[in-house]
C-alpha cells in the first residue's frame, strides 16, 4: 500500500529525499493499510531537533472503538541526528521547503514517510510541468492505437 502526494511533484522541485519512520498509533496503521489518509495542506517543521508532520489527515480506523484516534493530529517523524541537521543547514537557505512526499510500508511491514526539501516552483515552471505531461500523454496514446503490424 503507498499512498503519494501528487501535488508535491508539482508545487516544487524535489532535491533530497528522506524516508522517515512515523510514530502512529494502531488504529491509525489499520486506517493507513486500507489507504485513507490525504495530504492536502500537510507540511513538515522542525522543532527542538525533533521532525513533526502536520495537517496530515488519517481518517478514523472504520472499526475503532472509544480507542479511535484523532485524524488531524500531529505526528512525530523519525530521522538519524545527522540527516535533522542536514536538512536544518538547508531549510535556512531561501525557498526551501520540508515537504510530505509519500507513505508506504516497508519489507519489514512498517509505515514510512518519505519527505523531500523542495523549492517551489514559479507559475511558468508549473506550465512546463503541464506541457511535458500532456504531451506524454499524447505519446501513449498514440503508441497505444498502432496496430501491431506497424510496430
Amino acid at each position: 500500500m503507498e499512498i503519494k502526494n501528487r501535488s508535491a511533484y508539482f508545487e516544487y522541485f524535489i532535491d533530497n529525499k528522506y524516508d522517515a519512520g512515523i510514530v502512529l498509533t494502531g488504529t491509525e496503521v489499520k486506517s493507513l493499510r486500507e489507504g485513507k489518509a490525504s495530504f492536502s495542506d500537510s507540511y513538515c517543521l522542525i522543532n527542538k531537533g525533533e521532525v513533526w508532520v502536520k495537517n496530515l489527515h488519517i481518517a478514523e480506523y472504520s472499526h475503532g472503538s472509544a480507542n479511535n484516534h484523532e485524524p488531524m493530529r500531529e505526528r512525530k517523524l523519525l530521522l538519524q541526528k545527522r540527516e535533522i541537521k542536514k536538512i536544518e543547514s538547508k531549510l535556512k537557505e531561501k525557498g526551501y521547503t520540508l515537504v510530505p512526499l509519500r507513505i508506504f510500508f516497508n519489507e519489514k511491514n512498517l509505515a514510512k514517510m518519505e519527505i523531500g526539501l523542495g523549492k517551489g516552483k514559479k507559475m511558468h515552471d508549473k506550465r512546463e510541468t503541464i506541457k511535458r505531461r500532456d504531451t506524454q500523454r499524447e505519446m501513449k496514446r498514440y503508441l497505444s492505437k498502432r496496430t501491431p503490424s506497424e510496430k
